[in-house]
């Protein structure tokens, strides 16, 4: 097994590169989908109440809610962390071991792949990059936020320019898709080499 994971700060095009490598027939194991799992389950969703008081609204948790509580707030923040990576931890480490023996690329799809020490289980590191204001621009106009909450959300996590020192191959995502899927064929192929 080979395990590639694909980072990038938020806005910079780490999920475009991801579902380029899954219509390329490869496993892409999505955290924030496992997040988006998380949010449904009705036990968590209970523990989540008991710990952020409003924070679920007619069975669903209440996000807009929760960012403003969380990001202005970094010991809450790391209280709903504390409730959401343990369970993230232990299905990477579960998928790690399910495939340990085959013989095949997959990739993590994770944005917080270096905050959160998950760079340690990965072969290699491909790193979605983009211009700030792209950036910026991309996420408010995809989650319809202020640019003050494009900032705290930012400011949590590391910075691209510290991650591209860690990564082993870095793609500007600022150019089209077909070219975007041309570029990481070329990745996979020389990964599948390396």
């Amino acid at each position: 097994m080979k395990l590639v994971a694909i980072t990038g700060s938020i806005g910079c095009g780490k999920t475009t590169l991801a579902d380029a490598a899954r219509k390329l027939g490869y496993a892409v194991y999505d955290i924030d989908g496992w997040v988006r799992r998380i949010y449904s389950n009705k036990n968590f969703l209970s523990l989540l109440d008991k710990s952020f008081a409003g924070s679920v609204k007619d069975g669903a948790a209440d996000k807009k809610y929760l960012r403003q509580i969380v990001f202005s707030d970094s010991q809450k923040l790391k209280k709903l962390e504390d409730l959401i990576y343990p369970f993230l931890n232990l299905k990477i480490k579960r998928m790690i071991n399910k495939n340990s023996r085959r013989n095949y690329i997959y990739f993590l799809d994770a944005a917080l792949l270096f905050e959160k020490g998950w760079d340690k289980y990965c072969d290699a590191i491909i790193l979605a990059d983009v211009d700030y204001e792209i950036q910026k621009k991309r996420v408010m106009q995809r989650d319809g936020i202020s640019a003050a909450d494009f900032d705290k959300i930012n400011d949590i996590q590391l910075k691209n320019e510290d991650k591209k020192i860690l990564s082993d191959i870095i793609v500007n995502t600022d150019k089209p898709l077909n070219l975007l899927k041309a570029e990481m064929i070329a990745i996979i192929k020389g990964l599948e080499l390396g």
